[in-house]
């Protein structure tokens, strides 16, 4: 039973609502009517048969055990200390995202430039699973990441991604945003203005291209970008920059703020590595993030619904 919030201050008889419509289906579940009455007996001594919305209600809840008990399989068999924190429903309306003091480029409101951020306005303890480049195609992460039902996105470097088209796909399959890292990750304050629109354009034609989707979501190779980066970004059709506030990698974090900590929103940044460049693997990445986030009570949610 939930604590009284601020919700049941603004809806007084919420809670007497809410309170009712359990009983209410109690009361069906059972096979007894409105009054508390016992249910009607039928002939040869059958038990009752329960009323379809009870059926209904019956089925729901076999399906919610069943989802539970996979992700603790799951969990067990990934080597995960706790079974990761399912996030709730994403807002109906979506958070007024803005530019992050000190982000800001020369102009950014006046040339409505995407807003660069590092974290989602919530008060939800929710964080997003953002990963990069394409280098590392490791099916063992696609396994983990679907038997777990976690969410993610992904930011695509095409010298990389082109290695394996078809990885990225199945990527896409399983429900994964794919979006704009650019075509060969350069760092682009030292580009033209021409030069930084090829990289991102082109990018979007060949997410276009191969997955069939433009995407609106660009990161800058780097977290690096100037005012000509982000006037390219929008020519490209994007609508947001999503940068990051922690990284994850196999064997440690890094943060950008000072008490070094995990915060409501927060955009997880971590990329598509193995062995060849880390001290483990992908999955050995995932088990570091996951531990510590369900440890401290976050959920993994997906930053497009956030959006």
């Amino acid at each position: 039973m939930r604590a009284v919030g601020q919700n049941d201050k603004k809806w007084p008889f919420g809670g007497v609502r809410i309170g009712l419509a359990v009983l209410a289906l109690a009361s069906i579940a059972s096979g007894c009517g409105p009054d508390g009455s016992a249910p009607v007996e039928p002939a040869g001594g059958q038990p009752p048969l329960k009323a379809p919305p009870a059926r209904a209600l019956d089925a729901y809840a076999t399906k919610l055990r069943a989802a539970h008990a996979a992700r603790v399989a799951a969990a067990k068999r990934w080597g995960l200390k706790r079974v990761p924190l399912t996030a709730p429903p994403p807002p109906a309306k979506k958070p007024r995202i803005t530019t992050r003091d000190g982000f800001e480029v020369d102009g950014h409101r006046r040339l409505e430039l995407p807003p660069v951020f590092t974290t989602v306005p919530t008060d939800e303890k929710i964080l997003f699973l953002t990963i990069d480049d394409g280098a590392e195609k490791d099916p063992a992460f696609l396994r983990m990441m679907s038997e777990l039902k976690v969410p993610y996105s992904a930011f695509l470097s095409d010298y990389l991604v082109k290695e394996d088209y078809g990885y990225f796909k199945e990527m896409q399959d399983r429900g994964v945003g794919l979006h704009n890292h650019t075509l060969r990750h350069p760092y682009l304050p030292a580009l033209s203005y021409a030069r930084q629109e090829r990289e991102i354009c082109g990018m979007q034609r060949v997410i276009e291209k191969r997955y069939g989707e433009r995407p609106v979501l660009f990161r800058p190779p780097y977290g690096n970008y100037d005012k000509a980066t982000l006037r390219a970004a929008k020519a490209c059709g994007i609508t947001h920059v999503p940068l990051w506030n922690e990284e994850v990698f196999a064997d440690h974090w890094e943060y950008r703020e000072w008490d070094r900590d995990l915060h409501p929103g927060d955009i997880v940044l971590s990329h598509f590595r193995g062995r060849e460049d880390w001290e483990g693997t992908m999955p050995d990445m995932i088990r570091r993030f996951l531990d510590k986030v369900t440890a401290e009570g976050y959920a993994v949610a997906r930053l497009e619904d956030y959006l």
